[in-house]
């Protein structure tokens, strides 16, 4: 006999397997992150969304003030008696209020998403959206001193930002959107053998492995820089981006990694590059590269 989490996770997961795999989505989604992209223009905001100056997507702690908010709201009409309507009203006007940021960037996070994360991440961001709806709807009837229609309209946002909430984790969990593309890269940390000096060119991002882990080393201005190869946004390959002012420009999505020591000067990217130590090697004619113990230690 199963039991009942197996049976319900098999239950929700046949119905994410459906929304993943439902191309009739796509038109629309598309259209809605072509337009969620068009303000991601601007390198200023593009990193402040992304979350940048907190090494890791900001999306998830913004949404905990608008869902605590309403969920204070829920448990007053339940527990606080009629001297707690004013106080609910303004619970769920906060969160209606504060629910504007979380959303901006959860749309900037969606925006650089394909397939069937792009999918599910559509059917959340409307979840979401009819929950705000919802919760909008019981702030105005609230205000006409409908209470109960208040608080059944705040219950049904409740419902839907739950499921909202599930896809969400569906997101991160389970299809790594907003994951650090390299959390699970372990160069090793002995110095190890990679290339040839003279097979370096100048200026150009050259593509190693140290250990399996793909490495881009560039030589600017006769010193070598060594970090991480994949982009810790979705994964684009370093090496296949352009040099400029000090960093690395993603091919894909336009993150600027500084070739020094590895660290974000233009989101969407939110997480630093790992940085490698590197070191000629003993006959002066091949270079070496290995994790630095600290991963953000910056060697001088």
């Amino acid at each position: 006999m199963t039991s009942v989490s197996y049976r319900l996770n098999t239950f929700l997961e046949r119905i994410v397997d459906k929304v993943e795999r439902s191309e009739r989505l796509d038109p629309v989604a598309d259209r809605a992150a072509s337009i969620a992209a068009m303000p991601l223009s601007s390198a200023r905001l593009r990193t402040a969304l992304s979350g940048t100056a907190a090494g890791h997507p900001i999306h998830p702690v913004l949404v905990t003030v608008p869902i605590g908010s309403w969920l204070a709201a829920l448990y007053l009409d339940a527990r606080g008696g009629s001297q707690s309507r004013d106080a609910a009203r303004q619970l769920v006007g906060l969160g209606i209020m504060t629910a504007v940021p979380a959303a901006m960037t959860g749309a900037s996070d969606w925006a650089y998403t394909t397939g069937a994360e792009r999918r599910v991440g559509f059917v959340h961001a409307a979840t979401n959206y009819l929950g705000i709806g919802l919760f909008g709807m019981s702030w105005l009837v609230r205000g006409k001193d409908r209470r109960g229609a208040g608080v059944v309209t705040a219950g049904a946002g409740a419902v839907a930002l739950g499921l909202a909430g599930w896809l969400g984790g569906h997101l991160s969990y389970a299809r790594g959107v907003g994951v650090d593309t390299t959390a699970f890269q372990v160069a090793p940390e002995d110095w190890t053998d990679v290339l040839a000096e003279e097979e370096l060119p100048a200026e150009t991002p050259t593509l190693v492995h140290a250990g399996g882990v793909p490495v881009l080393l560039v030589r600017q201005h006769g010193q070598l820089h060594a970090i991480a190869d994949r982009c810790t946004h979705r994964g684009g390959p370093l090496h296949e981006g352009t040099v400029s002012d000090g960093g690395i420009v993603c091919p894909w999505h336009a993150s600027r990694f500084c070739i020094r020591d590895g660290g974000v000067l233009v989101g969407p990217a939110p997480g630093r590059s790992q940085f490698m130590r590197y070191a000629p090697a003993t006959d002066q004619s091949r270079f070496v590269a290995a994790m630095s113990l600290a991963r953000y230690e910056r060697i001088r």
